[in-house]
């Protein structure tokens, strides 16, 4: 125990080189980061999030991590990771419930472009769910890839506007969902980030999801931030509401 106190306490204080700026992230909006890990960092993002579907159905993640890596200045390797449990009703009057491991998903995010004028700071990311690296419960019957690219503009020293277009499969039909976020940021101060955010799906054949929420992140140092969010959809296909709680953490492996 004496141990793991000691290296959280190292990942927060650790000595960031003048040229790294503070730890960003891709939580806990919906969209992703343009920008990568700096090379030869290792990043990881925790969240605990619990949402609501509709009047009986729900499904908590405890936790999802996001393990990144930088392998170069312009080459991130990324690792997601979750534990999720869920409860649904059945007909008649019982609930199935189940937690295990969500499958993981593997992958990398490219820097593009960076932001020139009209045009945004630009990377692509990709992922791959693996069917075998899951519980049986949440096993898909094929690879569950999906892939967005991710742009966002500094419109001002406080404030950015980020946005995501993407697909992504469900493992189980050959038609992908097409996603979209876009997030208006702002630093309320030094240390504190705040967020507007809509984003949502279409797939054919499904009606469309839409979904609103907002949040806010501290920096407790330049290594280390914690998150608080919460959101709700719109319209049937839209789950209900959400809470999520986070924490982000990143140190050098190699100087």
């Amino acid at each position: 125990m004496k141990i793991v106190i000691v290296l959280i306490f190292q990942f927060i204080y650790t000595t960031v080189d003048a040229q790294v700026t503070p730890i960003d992230t891709d939580r806990p909006d919906q969209t992703e980061s343009a920008f990568l890990v700096p090379e030869k960092w290792l990043q990881f993002e925790a969240g605990f999030n619990f949402q609501k579907n509709d009047a009986n159905e729900k499904e908590i993640l405890s936790p999802t991590l996001l393990s990144k890596y930088g392998l170069s200045k312009r080459v991130e390797l990324r690792l997601i990771t979750t534990i999720k449990t869920y409860s649904s009703p059945t007909i008649p009057f019982s609930n199935v419930n189940g937690t295990g491991l969500d499958v993981v998903e593997a992958g990398a995010k490219i820097a593009l472009f960076e932001q020139k004028k009209l045009v945004p700071k630009t990377s692509f990311i990709f992922h791959f769910g693996i069917p075998s690296f899951s519980s049986p419960k949440f096993k898909p019957d094929k690879v569950v890839p999906n892939f967005r690219f991710t742009m966002q503009h500094s419109l001002s020293a406080k404030t950015s506007l980020g946005y995501n277009l993407g697909c992504e499969w469900d493992g189980v039909t050959n038609d992908p969902a097409y996603i979209y976020t876009l997030t208006l940021g702002y630093n309320l101060a030094e240390k504190w980030y705040s967020y507007i955010e809509g984003f949502g799906g279409f797939k054919k054949q499904d009606l469309p999801q839409h979904n609103i929420d907002g949040g806010l992140a501290y920096l407790i140092s330049d290594n280390f931030k914690t998150d608080l969010s919460s959101g709700f959809g719109l319209g049937r296909a839209a789950p209900k509401w959400y809470i999520a709680l986070g924490a982000s953490v990143r140190f050098k492996t190699k100087k």
